[in-house]
């Protein structure tokens, strides 16, 4: 029996192997999952980068389907995104509502500046509080709401042109098809 025990051991840990290579060959490893999929956004109500005298809410966005794009200027794959955004987003058919995150506003604002704006309305959560309401793990991010505010999808990383086409439109088509 004492010579049984060091091959069941080594049994159990090659079936555990065995399902951690089936599980991962099922699930993408890099996909983090969100809660708030198919639920209403978070409240919020955060001041313009812009006009930081002025708020816009969660109710101000409500009626028409949205794209909220958190970016930053540290953000170094914001700066791949951006291109694409800028291409893609006239062509996307909702607004685009930029969500500056944990950035100061000058250096946001020096930052659209150099590599232009795509956005309606650009939003500032300069502490980052709201952002952890989204569960937003750090930039870039995107979240597609509906015109009720509920979020129907979400994208972790630079939205890319392959991205875009394959995931983001197909997203807006059906929001348009459940649109009365």
């Amino acid at each position: 029996m004492s010579r049984l025990l060091p091959f069941i051991g080594f049994m159990l840990l090659a079936a555990l192997f065995g399902f951690g290579i089936w599980w991962n060959t099922q699930h993408d490893p890099n996909a983090i999952p969100t809660p708030l999929l198919n639920k209403p956004a978070p409240a919020f109500n955060l001041p313009k980068l812009y006009e930081p005298t002025q708020t816009v809410s969660k109710a101000d966005l409500l009626g028409k389907p949205y794209l909220l794009n958190v970016f930053a200027s540290w953000c170094i794959e914001c700066g791949v995104e951006h291109p694409v955004l800028e291409a893609e987003g006239p062509t996307l058919g909702v607004q685009l509502v930029g969500y500056n995150y944990k950035d100061a506003p000058a250096d946001a604002k020096r930052w659209l500046a150099e590599h232009g704006s795509p956005y309606a309305v650009v939003i500032a959560d300069e502490p980052g509080h709201t952002a952890i309401d989204f569960g937003v793990y750090g930039a870039p991010e995107s979240f597609l709401i509906d015109a009720h505010g509920v979020i129907r999808y979400k994208h972790i990383g630079p939205l890319t042109p392959d991205v875009v086409a394959k995931e983001l439109k197909p997203a807006i088509a059906a929001l348009r098809k459940e649109a009365p």
